[in-house]
């Protein structure tokens, strides 16, 4: 079966039934909500915005719903005004209470059911220009998303969201490095289908420019009038609804040449199997992978003591990152993995082959103290323009080199926010 055939056949959005449900929840809370900030004297809108909003909605076990309250622009600090009305709220309507950090905070309201909404406070603007935080565009991103919505259009954004969360780069956050939600809405309303998009994405070789509403008369006025730092990822797309926005500029290179793999593989051979969670599944591939190249498979537990979401996950990954060059120095790594569990820790997965022997570099042969004293250190010892090298066998495992190494640099690993690494 050929990709447009298999992809004709795909549903990842709630049921009408299930869509019901779930936007009775959401103004049921909405209202509840308005109710409490006009008892409170508080004027501010409250919108439900995000995926439920637009209909792109991908129907997992648990859903969460962001509302977005609306703050006059008066108040310097629309976090602290929403944090005082909402302990009450949440102590009224039986909702546990959690406040996300972030370059402006929000917060995480969850029922007994386990239904989850991310309350979000913002500006209210009438130009994208005046937004102090890129929540004050969520407004504007819903109206031009809504503008362009059909039901084929939500029904292919949802098969290119449950993709990009199978693979791992869903997300715009710093430990993810991938396509945030309306980014990829951007992308499938501009190419019209998932399969269009990846025929055109799956072969860029260098930067990619999109102005799906022609914001700009040419390329290089975007390089002009953007600023560098935004215009790093390898796709550039232009916020529809504000020309000094790159979408996607939180897109890294990893993440998307990863993307780009997995698309050329789909279309290759589609299966469902690329729509699926990553498990244990992925944990016996690795081990299988490892055995045939006689190389070791190593397993570990990061922990850390940092808020959970992405202030953890970037240390976890930033932690990941830094151990994965430490161990290049005796082994060549085949495969890495990371898998963050959006808490306070992250599994992480090795495929690593020895390098057998490695050179070390030692003084310049005219310091004679220092060969001499480099001569008792080591054994195999030889000479290379002007200075001394000793060659070292690598007799260590991966296992007991991670070991070791977390039992001599605690201190470093504690400042990384690392609280505990745990070899299985």
């Amino acid at each position: 079966m050929d990709a447009k055939n298999f992809l004709s056949k795909l549903e990842f959005r709630p049921s009408e039934e299930e869509s019901k449900i779930l936007r009775k929840k959401a103004n049921i809370f909405a209202g509840l909500l308005k109710k409490e900030l006009k008892r409170k004297k508080i004027f501010a809108e409250v919108f439900i915005g995000g995926s439920m909003a637009k209909g792109t909605l991908v129907k997992k076990k648990v859903n969460d719903i962001d509302l977005f309250v609306r703050f006059d622009k008066k108040h310097e600090n629309p976090s602290s005004l929403l944090e005082g009305v909402l302990p009450e709220f949440c102590k009224k309507n039986k909702y546990k209470l959690t406040k996300i950090h972030g370059s402006r905070d929000y917060f995480m309201l969850q029922n007994e059911e386990g239904f989850i909404f991310e309350v979000v406070p913002v500006l209210k603007i009438k130009n994208p220009r005046e937004a102090e935080n890129v929540t004050d565009l969520s407004y504007f991103h819903v109206r031009y998303a809504k503008k362009k919505m059909n039901k084929e259009l939500a029904r292919q954004i949802a098969i290119m969201k449950a993709f990009c969360k199978a693979q791992d780069v869903y997300g715009a956050e710093s430990y993810i490095g991938g396509f945030s939600g309306y980014g990829l809405e951007c992308l499938i309303i501009y190419y019209k289908s998932f399969e269009k998009m990846a025929k055109a994405l799956i072969n860029i070789k260098s930067k990619l420019i999109l102005d799906p509403e022609k914001k700009y008369k040419n390329k290089n006025d975007i390089f002009l009038e953007i600023n560098e730092s935004k215009m790093q990822s390898p796709i550039v797309l232009i916020d529809p609804t504000w020309k000094e926005r790159n979408v996607l500029a939180a897109l890294s290179n990893e993440s998307f040449q990863k993307f780009q793999k997995v698309l050329k593989e789909f279309l290759k051979k589609p299966s469902f199997e690329f729509f699926k969670d990553k498990n244990a599944a992925d944990k016996k591939a690795l081990a299988e992978f490892a055995k045939k190249s006689k190389a070791e498979f190593v397993e570990l537990t990061l922990w850390t003591d940092r808020q959970g979401g992405d202030i953890a996950g970037t240390k976890l990954k930033r932690f990941y990152d830094f151990l994965a060059e430490e161990l290049e120095s005796d082994f060549s790594v085949l495969k890495k993995e990371f898998y963050y569990f959006e808490n306070k820790m992250a599994e992480v997965y090795f495929v690593l082959a020895s390098k057998k022997e490695k050179t070390k570099v030692g003084p310049f042969t005219n310091l004679k103290k220092h060969c001499e004293a480099f001569r008792k250190m080591h054994k195999e010892i030889f000479e290379k323009d002007g200075r001394l090298y000793a060659s070292e066998k690598i007799n260590k495992s991966a296992k007991k080199f991670i070991k070791d190494y977390a039992k001599g640099n605690k201190k470093k690993i504690s400042e990384m926010g690392i609280t505990e690494v745990v070899i299985r």
